[in-house]
């Protein structure tokens, strides 16, 4: 056989590899599903693992070639309005498969499973976006709201359609926060409501909505939950009412809303994302107006942080399965390039972050069942909303770091869109690093709040209790206080590399009680300092490279 041919067989070899099961073959992700106590959801797990891998996966791949993105197709043939998107019949097609799993259908159980909903949008984020996985972060946070906030009629109305497992029936949402002048600063939003009958200022009151969001994802949603200010409402956030707008009034029609264009973005390109114009949309407040900003905060936001973290988790770890299969058998100077040490120690390093951008997104996720039960102490509050905004931040871009070592790993090939998924989830995970708050905002979030509530005594106190006497926990500890005392733009600034070594022990903290992934931890621990090169540094990262995919 010609080396060419033995080059090209090796790549065959190479696709061979790939799981057919993405559950079955992560090793990590089974001791953490034991650690949270989902064993009996293993068989849902395995259904959506092989649903992933397999039609999951090759529908994505087609409905996200260039030709087959989602368009505006929002004039029907006699000149009417529609304010449709037209997708690819594979875009169909996936969301049926990810519908499917059940993932939304889940938020019907009580006490909601948070752990389980997001050990689901896991697998199917190992897709990549797929053109779904934003608008159910979306679905969860309505439905989250609805539950929480919704009257009677509302909950009536879009609860059994936003948990209906088939895509071909169920309703999606989307959020719509972002203006032209407003970005994160939501405080400057112009969106105007005015009231559409008496009683518009209780939760479920009639208000029309004028004006335009920036940036609007799952366009194409059947309902829109947006931001607006009352008229004579106070400025800055504190003026924000949070409303609920069905895509179609009653009769049919699209309600008081055009679609100005889509957004051609790098990123999550078969989702439709929009600016959107209102013209009197027909609306209902969702829950007292005057809570707007709060509900938004607690019930969309930082839900959808939750889900982001689980997103470029799913990232990470689709990166480390590909890489690690084409070291074994991609062959460099007459070897796999997996047996080079340098190769080794970035599969080590690949699988080490992945596991651990998953256990924090899993220990929030258990950390909101505890708030939803009211068992949550005031420590683990304090801890869930700093490591909320810190993990946010920094489990983004250590996937986006994972996946460009996935990239490396593959050489000139990894930079080939038709070679391998890397490319796309390093488009798509661009923009989860940006959507719920860019870095330099969750930083300034965790400033704030512990500046104004002294929510970094209760974050440390967690961190202590289950890590132990460590110097450099305490050091990072009694530097955080001294930084909340600096003048405000060298505080800004130093707080930077803080924030990831915070993050950090935080993630080493949702590690510490699984001790199958003791090495993970250890090595995961190299963002806090270098490790000594070592027989045992050696030994571990040997044991890592081997096992990214459990055969």
């Amino acid at each position: 056989m010609s080396r060419t041919l033995e080059g090209r067989a090796d790549l065959h070899a190479w696709l061979a590899a790939q799981p057919a099961d993405f559950f079955s073959a992560d090793a990590d992700f089974d001791a953490l599903v034991a650690l949270h106590g989902l064993d009996a959801r293993r068989p849902a797990l395995h259904a959506a693992g092989q649903a992933v891998a397999g039609p999951l996966d090759a529908a994505v791949r087609e409905n996200n070639l260039h030709a087959n993105l989602p368009v505006l197709d929002d004039w029907d043939a006699v000149g009417a309005y529609t304010g449709r998107v037209r997708h690819h019949p594979r875009w169909r097609e996936a969301g049926r498969l990810i519908y499917g799993t059940g993932v939304m259908a889940a938020y019907g159980a009580s006490p909601v499973p948070h752990r389980f909903i997001l050990s689901l949008f896991y697998l199917t984020s190992q897709a990549g976006e797929a053109g779904h996985n934003c608008p159910l972060a979306c679905n969860a946070g309505a439905i989250r709201t609805l539950q929480a906030v919704g009257t009677p009629a509302q909950q009536a109305a879009y609860l059994p359609r936003l948990l209906d497992p088939s895509f071909d029936h169920t309703f999606t949402a989307s959020q719509f926060l972002t203006e032209v002048q407003g970005g994160s600063d939501v405080g400057a939003n112009a969106l105007r409501a005015t009231p559409a009958g008496p009683g518009a200022e209780a939760a479920g009151g009639p208000w029309r909505i004028h004006g335009e969001k920036w940036f609007c994802s799952n366009a194409d949603a059947d309902l829109f939950l947006v931001t607006a200010r009352p008229e004579g409402g106070a400025e800055g956030t504190r003026g924000l009412g949070l409303f609920l707008i069905p895509r179609l009034r009653a009769d049919g029609r699209p309600n008081g809303f055009r679609l100005r264009r889509l957004k051609d973005k790098l990123g999550t390109r078969s989702m439709a994302s929009a600016e959107i114009d209102f013209d009197g949309a027909e609306a209902t407040a969702l829950g007292p107006v005057e809570h707007g900003f709060r509900t938004v905060m607690e019930r969309v936001i930082n839900t959808s942080r939750v889900y982001n973290i689980l997103a470029v988790a799913a990232h990470a770890r689709r990166a480390s399965v590909v890489a690690a299969t084409y070291a074994a058998h991609r062959r460099a100077f007459g070897q796999p390039i997996g047996e080079f040490a340098v190769v080794r120690e970035t599969l080590a390093w690949m699988r080490a972050d992945a596991a651990a951008l998953l256990a924090i997104g899993l220990a929030l996720a258990g950390q909101q069942e505890a708030m939803d039960a009211g068992t949550l102490g005031p420590d683990e509050g304090a801890f869930f909303r700093v490591a909320l905004n810190l993990a946010k931040s920094r489990t983004a871009a250590l996937a986006h770091e994972v996946i460009n070592r996935g990239i490396e790993v593959l050489g000139g090939n990894g930079a080939i869109e038709s070679f391998s998924v890397l490319p796309r989830l390093l488009r798509d995970n661009v923009v989860c690093e940006n959507w719920e708050g860019t870095h330099n905002v969750l930083r300034a979030q965790v400033l704030r709040d512990c500046a104004r509530m002294g929510l970094h005594e209760g974050f440390f106190r967690v961190l202590a209790a289950r890590l132990g006497p460590d110097p450099r926990l305490s050091a990072d500890a009694a530097a955080f206080s001294a930084l909340l005392q600096a003048p405000e733009a060298l505080r800004d600034i130093a707080f930077r590399p803080l924030a990831d070594r915070l993050a950090t022990w935080a993630m080493l903290w949702a590690l510490a009680p699984a001790p199958a992934l003791a090495d993970h931890a250890a090595l995961h621990a190299r963002h806090l300092g270098p490790l000594p090169l070592d027989d045992a540094y050696l030994a571990r990262v040997a044991r890592l490279a081997a096992g990214v995919v459990r055969t």
